[in-house]
């Protein structure tokens, strides 16, 4: 009896199957919404106030003014390093659960980010001079290095698990020296590297987004080649290399493109919590029906959103005194991944239910009609075998016949 095909409900989703047009629209709006009221907010708010309408005068004026010194020299800049910090952590983070296979797998669980910290903070403590323009370079030694060792001690990342628990023991062996930095550090790198250990925004200038640009001309590039890829890695290792992918070399490769996305960005504000884990999320709950190479916009724009947001409180919550603002999208991101984690689970057993309860045709489902036709096949082979109307009793191969019974 041929099993018949599963209705369209309940196929599962295809990894590259456009998304509906409506959650598109949705998602849309509401990061446009949020990315637009939290620029204005960061622009306006503050001492000294500067209505929305007269920022665009006071970028124009320039060093003449007031409005415009703080508009102009400290505000955007804070304003444009929350975006692109935001977008490539919000990228780097889906990058690392493609590759590695795993929801939770995000800069702070692997070592990455305690890595990049450890090399800007080391020079710090060790009144190394150095040039500014080499702390990136530290940075993505010491992200590599974290990231490397993660992936070495779990086996290249053929099991999910193991990536993540072998990930929180590295960061856990940084997280220790940076401690052990922080017991030999003065009062004055104390405060230092504890705001910056908290991923902070702060007095950052034109200048420190300018260091940014030359990282950022090869991670893009090699991001938007890398996508196609993590599409195919969602198969499995011995799928992935069925159809022409090395999944060892992929998976170093996407580590190496989330280091080059989160080291410049960490050198400059220091580790932003849980961007990383927050950002793919938003996008894959918004359209859970597309596959990686769709998720990947979506998800530097939901990492560019949440870090804007979450530095406004960040810089008028206590008012003068300015918190760091990782510590709000700690704060804020960790319990809204795992409600959207919780959410998307039981929407994907939602919707894997039916197919496996209820046929597309009748009643019952396929299975338990085939299952119901293997007894009726025997029973219906044991009457034939009795059935004296077709030239006698055919015996049964596994009964005894009477001239066995006389021998």
């Amino acid at each position: 009896m041929p099993v018949p095909a599963p209705a369209a409900a309940d196929r599962p989703a295809a990894g590259g199957r456009r998304p509906p047009r409506g959650a598109r629209t949705w998602q849309s709006v509401l990061v446009v919404v949020l990315l637009a009221a939290s620029s204005i907010c960061a622009l306006s708010l503050g001492t000294p106030y500067v209505p929305p309408h007269r920022l665009v005068g006071a970028v124009l004026d320039g060093d003449s003014t007031l409005a415009g010194i703080v508009v102009g020299e400290l505000r955007v800049p804070r304003l444009v390093l929350a975006l692109v910090a935001g977008a490539c952590l919000g990228a780097a983070g889906l990058v690392l659960q493609e590759a590695l296979r795993n929801p939770l797998a995000v800069p702070e669980m692997l070592g990455v980010s305690s890595g990049a910290a450890l090399g800007v903070a080391a020079p710090l403590v060790l009144t190394l001079s150095l040039p500014a323009a080499g702390r990136p370079l530290l940075a993505i030694g010491g992200a590599a290095l974290g990231g490397g060792l993660t992936l070495l001690a779990a086996g290249l990342g053929r099991s999910p698990s193991a990536v993540l628990l072998t990930g929180a023991a590295v960061a856990a062996a940084l997280q220790a020296a940076l401690l052990v930095l922080m017991v030999m550090a003065d009062q004055l790198d104390l405060q230092l590297i504890y705001r910056y250990l908290l991923g902070s925004l702060s007095a950052r200038t034109w200048d420190d987004i300018a260091g940014l640009w030359p990282w950022l001309l090869v991670a893009v590039p090699a991001l938007v080649l890398c996508a196609p890829v993590l599409s195919v890695m969602r198969l499995g290792d011995e799928d992935a290399e069925a159809l022409g992918v090395r999944a060892q070399r992929a998976r170093l490769a996407a580590l190496a493109i989330a280091v080059l996305l989160i080291a410049p960005v960490t050198a400059v504000c220091g580790p932003v919590a849980w961007v990383g884990f927050l950002a793919p999320h938003l996008a894959r709950w918004f359209t859970p029906a597309a596959g990686a190479v769709r998720w990947l916009p979506w998800s530097a724009a939901w990492g560019a959103a949440v870090v804007t947001v979450a530095d406004v409180p960040a810089r008028l919550a206590l008012a003068p005194v300015e918190t760091p603002a990782g510590a709000w999208t700690a704060l804020l991101g960790v319990p809204a991944g795992v409600a959207l984690m919780r959410s998307g689970g039981r929407s994907r057993a939602a919707r894997s239910a039916p197919a496996v309860g209820r046929a597309p045709h009748g009643s019952r489902t396929a299975v338990s009609g085939a299952a119901d036709e293997a007894p009726r096949a025997g029973a219906t082979n044991d009457a034939r075998r009795d059935d004296p109307g077709d030239g006698g009793t055919h015996p049964s191969p596994s009964r005894p016949t009477g001239t066995e019974d006389a021998r």
